[in-house]
């Protein structure tokens, strides 16, 4: 299965409507508390805030639906083994100090709740993370147990995402990838300085760098049969973004540099929100589109072929928001010398506004069957025709368009 997901859609799980009769509401009531928050732990491109509420006796939890790139969609439950925690990272509503409800489950107890959540058929993964209690080395350790008990104990087979805690050791990182499907190593910032003014207690190089680069050497360097599927979990990173002044460069440039050198599967951008009883509460929310324009420019980088030099950057460093970055790029190479489609290579093809992954294929497959030669084949092939009419030749020729009504 093909865990590279495309967005979370967060529903919410009432507890009542399924068989967990035999779970203590307290417990339940603890899952709600270390749940609500997972909304800011994106496992793909797009998530919404869940809708949290309820009584006690109808406790509610969010399950984030996640949407996976082949289709079909699959129920994971985001949680934390605790919320306490004692770094003060400024933006994050678990920070030591805040005033807020803490809950904390022991490692055999967060997996026998799993469990029976997983086997009632309410969820299909586990994405566990946590606050940070005694160090990053013993917080990892009981992150691991959890791990190991669902997979030896209870016998779990599917998703499992673990959250890698700051200063970790490489051989918890290596059991890590070991039992889960894919760990995630948050930089949070793109580099040291602008970290120093997001998570004052966090080390970038040390703490943060360090286990992605382990991650990338233990894929090239050791057998993948030791794992619990027979494949190295894959490693993501996440970014909050609009919080300490960092432009999309800085974003951009590192998020490229760890796909080509480091291996990394996905980088994830969360825009900022202020959250109350934080050193940040009074600045103000990141544009949503923002983060939209910085997954556009880091999916031309990871999987068309663009380089950071042909990326439409303005002078401050900042993406376009009038337009995305493909389209951008297009008005400017391809506007005056349009790609004929009946001889495009699958890269040329990949470089036109309305082609994705999936299409440059099809058009590869349908032109040996036939020519194309109007706009109606491509909008058959699943192509968004009226984004690639501007910058694209179909038998030599710009293909004819309907006018518009007014």
């Amino acid at each position: 299965m093909n865990y590279f997901d495309e967005y979370d859609v967060f529903s919410t799980l009432v507890i009542t409507a399924h068989p967990f009769y035999n779970i203590h509401m307290e417990t339940l009531a603890k899952l709600a508390a270390t749940s609500q928050n997972m909304f800011l732990e994106p496992d793909a491109e797009h998530e919404c805030q869940p809708q949290i509420g309820g009584v006690l006796a109808e406790t509610r939890i969010p399950i984030a639906e996640v949407v996976k790139s082949g289709g079909g969609r699959m129920k994971v439950l985001k949680t934390m083994l605790t919320t306490a925690c004692e770094r003060d990272c400024h933006y994050c509503p678990f920070r030591a100090g805040r005033h807020t409800r803490r809950a904390t489950f022991k490692p055999d107890e967060l997996a026998g709740i799993f469990t029976q959540v997983h086997r009632a058929g309410a969820v299909e993964g586990l994405f566990l993370s946590s606050g940070i209690i005694k160090g990053g080395v013993t917080t990892q350790d009981k992150l691991l147990d959890t791990a190991e008990i669902l997979r030896k104990k209870r016998g779990f087979r599917g998703y499992l995402h673990l959250k890698v805690m700051p200063g970790l050791e490489k051989d918890q990182l290596l059991r890590a990838m070991q039992l889960a499907s894919r760990v995630s190593i948050n930089l949070e910032a793109p580099n040291a300085g602008r970290l120093a003014a997001l998570a004052p207690k966090k080390r970038f190089d040390a703490e943060l760098l360090a286990p992605l680069v382990w991650a990338h050497q233990i894929r090239r360097t050791l057998d993948p049969r030791q794992t619990w599927n027979g494949r190295w979990a894959s490693t993501v990173t996440q970014f909050v973004v609009g919080a300490v002044g960092e432009t999309d460069l800085e974003l951009v440039s590192v998020s490229e540099r760890l796909y080509k050198q480091l291996g990394l599967a996905r980088a994830y951008y969360s825009a900022f929100h202020p959250i109350a009883d934080t050193p940040f509460e009074d600045l103000p929310a990141e544009d949503e589109a923002r983060k939209v324009r910085l997954y556009q420019t880091s999916f031309l980088l990871r999987d068309y072929g663009f380089s950071m030099e042909e990326l439409p950057f303005e002078p401050d460093g900042s993406l376009p928001r009038h337009t995305d970055p493909k389209t951008a790029w297009a008005r400017q190479h391809l506007a005056a010398a349009p790609i004929e489609l009946n001889r495009a290579s699958r890269e040329e093809l990949l470089r036109v506004p309305g082609i994705g992954l999936k299409g440059a294929d099809r058009i590869l497959h349908a032109r040996r069957q036939r020519r194309l030669h109007d706009l109606s084949q491509l909008s058959k092939l699943g192509i968004r025709a009226a984004r690639a009419a501007d910058f694209v030749l179909l038998d030599g020729r710009r293909p004819a368009r309907q006018p518009a009504l007014f």
